[in-house]
């Protein structure tokens, strides 16, 4: 078990919850107040996404990150910052008999283009989708080859960024495993372990143990499910030696039928935590232990 415990809170994310909960936030004003409501609940880490101010679709758009990033560092709160590097991996086919040519929504782009904000924000960690996989809807294709990691991954650590390698199974684990071989990621390896999601590692203790068990010894490691099972994740995440993610972008609700807040999901994660003998780590601890 994990005693000293940080939180990660995923305030926006990039799927369509904006339209069932007003609380999801969406202008970079209204993100950057949900990172800080998050960090004076508890969590040490914010990451982020960016929406469409209007529509409240999905973006990359460098600028909504500067305002973002610039409200966050100006204010009287002390958050570690994490933006995705996970946009501009999306490919959405046409109709099962003519998958070509792609169908609307596909965003392909280049590493560097994927890697601007972080270059010119200079977060402290950003994250890195470590595999490519069938995501939920039925011809969209989550896609990360290992050449456009292994771009991506040297990008990041000349610009002194940490990585937070989201692993969404174990073969994206063993992929991440190549990167610190190759010398392209260094020490200290920080994981996201992203259980629930279709069609990724299920959400059950047996599979979750099966991501834990490959995880090299010395590697940092967090872990989230979503929906209903946010919170029992939070207890799991503590006795598999992990830390913690809750947030918006997994699970929108509090109770069953109660909308909840990011500040209201770290809140009860923090008390989880504690009521389990945990102690929940700041800011300047998660710095100096990730270096």
């Amino acid at each position: 078990m994990n005693r000293d415990v940080f939180i990660t809170c995923a305030v926006t994310g990039s799927g369509q919850s904006h339209l069932k909960s007003d609380k999801v936030p969406r202008s970079p004003k209204q993100i950057a107040e949900a990172c800080i409501e998050a960090a004076k609940a508890g969590a040490a880490i914010a990451h982020v996404h960016v929406r469409d101010p209007e529509t409240g679709t999905p973006s990359r758009d460098p600028a909504l990150y500067r305002e973002v990033v610039e409200r966050v560092r100006s204010s009287d709160t002390d958050v570690v910052l994490n933006l995705t590097a996970g946009m501009g991996g999306d490919i959405i086919l046409g109709d099962v008999e003519s998958p070509l040519p792609l169908g609307p929504g596909t965003d392909m782009v280049g590493a560097t283009e994927r890697l601007v904000h972080v270059e010119e924000l200079l977060p402290e960690i950003c994250t890195l989708d470590c595999g490519t996989m069938n995501f939920a809807e039925a011809d969209y294709v989550m896609t990360n080859t290992p050449g456009m990691l292994r771009a991506m991954a040297r990008r990041i650590q000349a610009a002194g960024v940490r990585p937070e390698i989201e692993a969404f199974d174990t073969g994206h684990l063993w992929l991440a495993k190549t990167l610190v071989d190759e010398g392209l990621i260094d020490d200290p390896v920080m994981i996201q372990l992203c259980m629930g999601i279709p069609y990724g590692a299920p959400a059950d203790p047996n599979s979750l143990m099966a991501m834990v068990n490959n995880i090299p010894a010395g590697w940092t490691y967090s872990m989230f499910s979503i929906g209903r099972m946010q919170m029992p994740y939070v207890a799991q995440a503590a006795l598999a030696g992990g830390h913690v993610r809750v947030g918006l972008e997994d699970n929108i609700w509090l109770d069953r039928g109660v909308l909840a807040s990011n500040g209201d999901l770290v809140d009860r994660a923090g008390t989880i935590l504690t009521n389990m003998g945990c102690r929940i780590m700041t800011p300047a601890e998660v710095r100096e232990s990730l270096n």
